[in-house]
Parts: C-alpha cells; structure tokens; sequence
C-alpha cells in the first residue's frame, strides 16, 4: 500500500531519526525511538484490558505525555482513535463513546472534572493509567507480548471526530487513511517540517487541527513541544522558552495575546512558519503577529473537519504592501490542496463564478457522517451548472461535492471567506450549530421560542446570546439544560422578549437580531 497509515508516518520517523526529541511535555523528552517503545508498552496493556485487540479507542486525554503516548498506540494496534474532549460533560463523552462503537477509552490525570461521573456510567472497557510511569515503560518484559503492528488500508477509518450538529447530537466524522495521509503529503512540505523543527500543541487532541501539529510533527521528524497549563495563557512566554520554529493556533489567540499587552514587536524571533486556522484571521491580527514574529512565514487555512482538517492556504507575502485588500478586512484563504475540486453555490442552486457556498470534492472529503441520515442535504451533485442537493436515497460517490456553509467570494483576486450561510459558527475555534445549543435550551418548560446568535463584543471577541419568548427565565435556571454542553457552547448572555423579529416570509430575521443585541 502506498498509503501511509497515522502510524506508518510515525514509524518513518522512527526509523529515521530515532535519538530526535520526538515529544517535550514539561521536563520530560522522549525520542522517537524511546515514544515508540512506550507505546508498544501502553498497546499491550489497551489489549489487555479490553480482551484483545480493541477496534475502536477513545482518549478521554488532554495535552498530557500519556495521552499522545495513547494515541500512537491505538495506532499502532490498527484501532480507530475517537479522541474525546475533558472538558465537556460526561453525558456527552458517554454518548460519542456509544454512537462511535467505542471498545475501550484511556483515562489519566487530564481527563477533567467530569472523569468520576464517565467512569460510572461506562459500559465498555476503560483503561486507566493515571500514574503512569512514562520513564519506566517500555523496558519491561510483558512488552514483548505486543501484538505486532497493524498494516491498515486505504480506505480503513483513522480517526473520528465529532462536530457539533444541529439536531443536539453531535456528528461524527470518520476520516480514512487515503484522506489524511494526502492531507500530510502536502502540509509537510508546504510548512517546511522536518527534523530540527519545534513545533506548537495549542489544539486539543478533539479538535481535528491537532492533527496538523502532532502528525506534521511525527511524520516528519520534527519535535511535539507541548505547553504547561500556564504557558497555554503566556504564548510569547512559551515561544521563546521552548525556541519554537513553528508556531499553530486559532487567530484569537493573537487578540489574546494583544489584550495583556504580550505581543511586543520582535518578540518572537525564533517563529519560522506561523499557521492560523479555525476562524477568520484578521488583517490586523495577522500585522500583530508579524511584528511580533518578523522571521515568520504566516499562512492563512480554511476547511471544516469533513475535509480532513483543512483544505486551503494562503501565504502572505513577505512585504505588507503587497497584501491583498479584501472587503471585509479578513486574509484570503487561498487555493485548494492537491487533488481537491470545487465549485461555488448560490442561493437559486447555480454554479457562480463569483460567490455562493464553497462545495468540495476530491481525495480529503469524507465520505458521509456516523449516522447517514445525518448526511441528508450535506451534499451536492452538479449537472450543466446546477446544483442538486443529496438526499440520502442513494449512496454518495466521489462526484458528489460536500456542503460547508461557509460563504466565500472571490474578492481581489482571492477567495475571502465571508462566514456561515447557516447557523454555524466558531467561538475559539470551536465549531458550533446554534441549533444545538437552542435544541438543548428549549427544553426548558417556560420557553416557548428560542434563538441562539453570536455577537461580535466590543473588544473583537465573538459572545453567544440567547433570546427566548414564553415565561421569564433566569440563566441560572438554565443551568442542568447546559450542563450537558461544553462550556464554550454557553450562552454569555440571556435575554427574554415578547416576540423575536422575524422575515417576510416569517423566518427568523437573525440578522436584524444579532445587530440590535450588538448596539
């Protein structure tokens, strides 16, 4: 097989570069040589305690030594990876474990404060290595016992990742070896990765652009430095401590930085490489950044977790009037990867050559979601310029072009990213249906309507309103209902009305909502 596996990128490395740093967690380094061996180790015992080889492993792990070690290992096992996010309730954990066929779920010191509650209410194996001796593993005998690694296939799922879906379920993604190892093909060689680069870890292990950063580290021989909890809140601090070449993370990560006056110019000169997705990067977050960074290459991505972490890139040119000027002050997102084709959409279902919803095909799109019904209407078929949504009575095909809500136009010369044409947004980085959090919230016996819309505040950040009609509720009496969500998905602010604004043709005018919320 061509392909390579997750692991068999890995493994290159190994056989590479085994005395590389591979992982930096705190004081702790392990080689790629020594990161293998452990995981050999935590194999054997994912095998024991489910009773053979697992098909399907969660990581209910953050950015802790244990849980990279757990991720190579299921890997390394031929096992599908469902990382799982700690900081979300253990409801959800427990549900994404069940609709995923989840057969056994690694647990450690980082798997939050809902780790009690996700223990009791497991039905499958669990592997807890809280305490887990990273120094010692891998020496010992019973390692030996390992099975031997598993080859995998083009078309075997690697990893699934759940999304937040409209219905109040999340979705689940599965994504196949072919995708993610085109994806990596490219990436590596466009970042400059390789051996003696050093690398950030700002994503969590749930989030899908981690992907970027652990595996275009390990498949390419460069080192995985992973941030303390302090340096998460300190990025310069981090950069220049850990001599960071190449710097991942969302944009507001900047506005952050910004906001406690830590993003002085020349800052970090150690920044070769600087990548940004997520969200929309700003014009003048990106001029934040290289002042602060002025020997850093910035590139701009977009793509949803459907296409395999991210599909597009933008390099800005070197010399800032040579940028490109958009209409909404945002950088272009670039051209597609490699083996990728699209078309845009407009509101009457026709191909434009100008703007409308950004549709993708080719080897990084999925190929339908957990649940297919969950696929409905997620697709587009095009024939002679028009455009016909999929709806579920046949099954999909690699003709068929993926739906991302997201609004783009060509502006300047470059494709602009203009937002959601749905309910869809991203707070942080996160990707969220506000249908979600409206499915959860009108649960609620006094709540007659419910609309969820985000609103830009006056410091940039992006804050999540909720507007009900029916009785008057309190945001603590919502409390239980969110309870069940992850706190990025709660609403900042509550508000009741009589009625909400609405269309001509009686849809909700969100529109006019979110601009009277912002006033």
């Amino acid at each position: 097989m061509t392909t390579r596996t997750l692991y068999g990128w890995f493994a290159a490395s190994v056989a590479a570069n085994p005395d590389q740093v591979a992982l930096e967690v705190g004081d702790l380094a392990l080689t790629y040589a020594r990161l293998d061996a452990v995981a050999a180790d935590v194999a054997h015992r994912m095998c024991r305690a489910a009773d053979g080889v697992p098909a399907r492993v969660g990581l209910l792990t953050s950015r802790g030594a244990v849980g990279y070690v757990a991720y190579l290992a299921a890997l390394r096992l031929g096992a599908v990876v469902v990382p799982l996010n700690p900081n979300a309730p253990a409801v959800r954990n427990l549900d994404i474990t069940r609709e995923a066929g989840v057969t056994l779920t690694v647990l450690d010191e980082t798997s939050g404060a809902g780790a009690a509650d996700f223990r009791k209410g497991a039905d499958r194996a669990l592997l807890d290595l809280s305490g887990y001796d990273l120094r010692e593993a891998g020496s010992r005998p019973e390692a030996a016992g390992t099975p031997a690694v598993s080859v995998g296939d083009d078309d075997g799922i690697a990893y699934i990742i759940f999304t937040s879906g409209t219905t109040g379920r999340p979705k689940g993604v599965p994504i196949v070896n072919r995708s993610i190892h085109a994806y990596l093909s490219h990436v590596i060689d466009r970042y400059a990765l390789g051996p003696g680069c050093r690398v950030s870890q700002m994503f969590e292990m749930s989030f899908d652009a981690s992907l970027l950063e652990i595996f275009g580290s390990w498949g390419s021989g460069a080192t995985l430095c992973v941030p303390t909890a302090a340096e998460v809140f300190t990025p310069v601090r981090y950069v220049n401590a850990r001599r960071l070449t190449h710097w991942m993370s969302v944009p507001s990560v900047i506005s952050f930085a910004k906001q406690l006056r830590g993003l002085a110019p020349g800052s970090m000169p150690t920044v070769r490489r600087a990548v940004f997705g997520g969200e929309t990067l700003t014009v003048e977050q990106a001029e934040a950044f290289s002042a602060a960074a002025p020997n850093a290459t910035v590139h701009n991505t977009y793509g949803p977790t459907e296409i395999t972490v991210f599909v597009t890139d933008y390099q800005l040119p070197a010399d800032r009037t040579a940028w490109p000027e958009t209409s909404n002050r945002s950088v272009p997102i670039g051209a597609l990867f490699p083996g990728m084709d699209w078309v845009l959409v407009d509101d009457r279902q026709r191909v434009s050559e100008r703007d409308g919803e950004l549709c993708v095909r080719g080897v990084q799109r999925f190929g339908g979601y957990l649940d297919p019904e969950q696929s409905r209407e997620r697709f587009v078929s095009v024939d002679g310029g028009v455009a016909s949504t999929y709806d579920g009575t046949r099954a999909l095909v690699a003709e068929d072009y993926y739906r991302t809500g997201d609004r783009c136009r060509f502006d300047g010369g470059e494709l602009v990213h203009l937002g959601r044409i749905d309910n869809q947004v991203k707070i942080r980085g996160h990707r969220i249906e506000l249908g979600e959090i409206e499915a959860v919230l009108r649960r609620h016996p006094g709540v007659v309507a419910m609309v969820v819309v985000a609103v830009t505040a006056s410091d940039g950040e992006v804050e999540l309103h909720a507007v009900h009609t029916g009785d008057e509720v309190f945001a603590e009496q919502f409390a239980d209902l969110l309870a069940t969500l992850p706190a990025y998905m709660h609403p900042r602010r509550f508000h009741h009305r009589d009625s909400v604004p609405v269309t001509a043709v009686g849809k909700v005018d969100r529109k006019r909502l979110t601009a009277e919320l912002a006033r």
